[in-house]
């Protein structure tokens, strides 16, 4: 489903405001010098710098993440073949 938003400039203290229309809430606002003339957010040095972390922060979390489910992965293929074996000796001692 796509997201509905508009942009209005708040008129007590002059930031642009983008709020989504089927919450009624604010998902950013910029002071009125941050906005372009086409309503645009203008982006600095500072912002490419955060983003830039956030993508980073993700990519670490993505690889511990992605050690993690290997390794979980691992460890139930050795739980499957215990199971297995216990099974099979349980059988084994019945049939005997």
């Amino acid at each position: 489903m796509e997201t509905k938003e508009i942009e209005v400039d708040c008129p007590c203290c002059q930031q642009r405001l983008t709020i989504d229309v089927r919450t009624s809430k604010v998902l950013r606002s910029r002071p009125r010098q941050q906005v372009d003339e086409a309503g645009r957010p203008k982006v600095g040095e500072e912002d490419w710098r955060d983003a830039f972390g956030k993508v980073k922060s993700r990519e670490e979390t993505r690889e511990d993440l992605l050690g993690s489910m290997l390794e979980k992965e691992r460890k139930r293929s050795a739980d499957l073949g215990e199971r297995f074996r216990a099974a099979k000796k349980k059988l084994d001692d019945a049939g005997a």
